[in-house]
């Protein structure tokens, strides 16, 4: 196996093919998350065929104790059911332990996906290949809805009272349409009132939504979903949709939406578009941040068809004892104000007025 740095346009144009391309390992998405780090576009090459590649970001410690080499959902898979599938990711990890770890002495941080089952072969290896459990997200379920049903089959797969509802909202004189990117800026402005009415505090990485509508790409840029009610506007939704799993990045209501149903009658709609126009198998509808009512709807979506699976810890490798050292505390120190955003946000919420505490429950509800 071998491996090339490529430019950022050409690894977004090569990535766009792969089955486990996502948001996060775009670098136009990168760029914007997080443009304090250098970005390093790894090409895995066997036999003459690319193979794999993984967005690797060099984050430099502070007082340059040293330095982070960090992968998120990477290294990805060009091929994802193909039968050495394991095998090649294993390669790639060696490719990088040897690069990043050892000849460069840096801390080799690795986040994997979600399973689509109990166990989780990625993570596994990590671990038994060396590398230490790592940080862990509070909440780090996530609900993936299986796209590949027949509409009686995937309502059928619905629970109970998900399917209550979603009859419910058919017969609430609802619209779907699915928009164009120019519409954007009617999105945006849904978004922003519903963070205004909910106090919602907002750590996700809305700010590169423009930058990721804009790419030329049909592939990779995502695609723009309203909800209306009597020629309103009242819910619209962005959704990722390359790749072998589309997932739900952004989505906005106002007041009407809650009472009339409009995230199932939403949600519905996007399935059955995303399994029609798209090769993606599964839908990832995100996790919950602790909030029940999401929990919920969630569950109830991904039904009796879909898999409910944890995001794996980060997991860690240093060949060097500096680089552990460091790169420990520097994670610690990262948890630690992680910890205590949540426990400001959670007092911000505590002094919400009622209507308001429930704030991301009302986004897909």
């Amino acid at each position: 196996m071998t491996t090339q740095i490529v430019a950022p346009e050409l690894w977004d144009r090569t990535i766009a093919q792969f089955d486990e391309v996502c948001q996060e390992q775009l670098h136009v998405f990168a760029r914007t998350r997080w443009p304090h780090v250098r970005h390093e576009p790894v090409l895995f090459w066997r036999g003459g065929e690319v193979v794999g590649g993984s967005l690797m970001m060099i984050q430099p410690l502070p007082l340059k104790t040293g330095a982070l080499a960090v992968a998120k959902w990477g290294p990805m898979l060009a091929r994802a059911d193909q039968p050495d599938r394991l095998e090649l990711y294993r390669e790639m990890i060696d490719v990088l332990v040897a690069d990043y770890a050892v000849t460069r002495r840096l801390m080799l941080s690795i986040l994997p996906r979600a399973s689509l089952t109990a166990f989780n072969a990625e993570y596994d290896h990590l671990i038994h290949r060396g590398f230490s459990h790592g940080s862990e997200l509070p909440f780090p379920n996530r609900y993936i809805v299986n796209l590949r049903l027949g509409d009686a089959e995937q309502r059928k797969s619905f629970l109970q009272k998900w399917r209550y509802h979603l009859n419910k909202s058919e017969k609430a004189g609802l619209s779907f349409e699915h928009a164009p990117a120019s519409r954007l800026p009617e999105f945006a402005a849904l978004y922003e009132k519903m963070l205004d009415r909910k106090r919602f505090a907002d750590h996700s990485a809305y700010e590169t939504v423009p930058a990721l509508m804009a790419m030329e790409s049909e592939r990779l840029r995502p695609e723009l979903f309203f909800v209306r009610h009597l020629g309103e506007v009242i819910a619209g939704a962005i959704i990722f949709k390359a790749g072998d799993r589309a997932v739900y990045l952004y989505g906005a209501t106002n007041d009407r939406a809650l009472p009339l149903r409009a995230g199932y009658f939403m949600h519905w709609n996007i399935i059955r578009w995303l399994r029609d126009n798209t090769e993606a198998k599964w839908y990832d509808l995100g996790g919950t941040d602790g909030f029940q009512g999401l929990h919920q709807f969630k569950k109830g979506m991904v039904g009796e068809a879909g898999v409910i699976q944890p995001v794996p810890p980060v997991a860690n490798y240093a060949a060097h004892p500096w680089p552990r050292l460091v790169g420990n505390a520097a994670f610690k120190g990262r948890d630690l104000a992680s910890a205590a955003l949540r426990q400001l946000d959670w007092l911000r919420s505590a002094h919400a007025r009622p209507d308001q505490k429930r704030a991301g429950a009302g986004d897909a509800e």
